[in-house]
């Protein structure tokens, strides 16, 4: 855990067009009001003319209480038209699992949850078998089995989503859940809902891709986060990361060099959202540190 996380600090994340002015005014919103910034970023977009910026500030002697701090910023958020979010690192979101058959990428979550190296609950992982049970008893987490199909897929999801209500989950973590998400669960967690999948879409789809890749002779595989849309895996895309293979390479090979960098980007996915570091619009994403 580095210094920033074991402060009381506030986040600020803010787009707007572009104009003169805009990182002054932020700043001096923070200082006049005793605040002292840990963390700043920016960018333009010269195409779309529109700014971009992450401010993290730390809340010892900052004379704005935290509940005010909204009402505060909203004159200035006006003038400049900004859409803007406010979080605070006093508070631990609630992650929502979903997974099927593969181990993997769950097994690297709750294992990285365990270590401390993520400050996040995790009040229940859902399924649509019954495979990974026996990891989240390990983890003494409560997992419920919900089977979809093609005649009960909506009743199943209205189940699934009256399970994140009642557990008061803030995002979704699609850990090689094996199903294509309706609208309903969409609509619900804008922005909310992570997957991850190998990169070979389109062009390997289905059940097999790492053996089309390889029957195809590829030389580099890769993996890809993003958050859901109704559009299927057409999503802002958080990370993407890429790996070497070759012909020495075999359908095993090609499968285990694929999944460890499905952990790997998920996990990046994962930590850029619980560190409120993404801003997404035009169906991209700004990544600011």
């Amino acid at each position: 855990m580095n210094s920033s996380e074991q402060k009381n600090t506030a986040i600020l994340l803010i787009s707007c067009p572009d104009r003169k002015g805009i990182d002054t005014a932020l700043t001096r919103f923070v200082s006049e009001h005793e605040g002292n910034i840990l963390h700043f970023d920016q960018h333009v977009d010269l195409q779309q003319n529109v700014f971009f910026m992450r401010i993290e500030w730390d809340l010892a002697g900052f004379t704005v209480p935290a509940e005010q701090i909204h009402a505060h910023m909203a004159p200035l958020a006006l003038d400049f038209n900004m859409t803007w979010q406010l979080f605070f690192s006093r508070d631990v979101q609630r992650m929502a699992l979903f997974v099927s058959k593969m181990p993997h990428c769950l097994f690297d979550v709750l294992a990285r949850v365990e270590a401390g190296e993520w400050r996040v609950e995790i009040p229940l992982i859902i399924s649509n078998h019954e495979t990974l049970r026996p990891l989240a008893e390990r983890f003494n987490l409560p997992f419920y089995c919900i089977p979809v199909n093609a005649q009960n897929k909506e009743e199943q999801e209205q189940k699934q989503l009256e399970l994140l209500r009642e557990h008061r989950v803030d995002f979704v973590v699609l850990a090689r859940y094996m199903q294509i998400l309706s609208p309903l669960l969409i609509e619900a967690y804008p922005r909310r809902i992570i997957n991850i999948h190998h990169s070979f879409l389109p062009a390997f789809p289905g059940a097999r891709p790492y053996h089309l890749a390889y029957a195809r002779g590829v030389k580099l595989i890769g993996a890809t986060s993003h958050y859901v849309t109704e559009e299927l895996d057409a999503g802002p895309i958080i990370e993407q990361g890429t790996i070497h293979v070759s012909h020495k390479d075999t359908v095993d090979d090609f499968i285990r060099k694929g999944r460890d960098l499905e952990k790997t980007v998920l996990g990046h996915a994962v930590w850029a959202h619980l560190q409120h570091k993404i801003i997404t619009y035009h169906n991209k994403t700004v990544i600011l540190d």
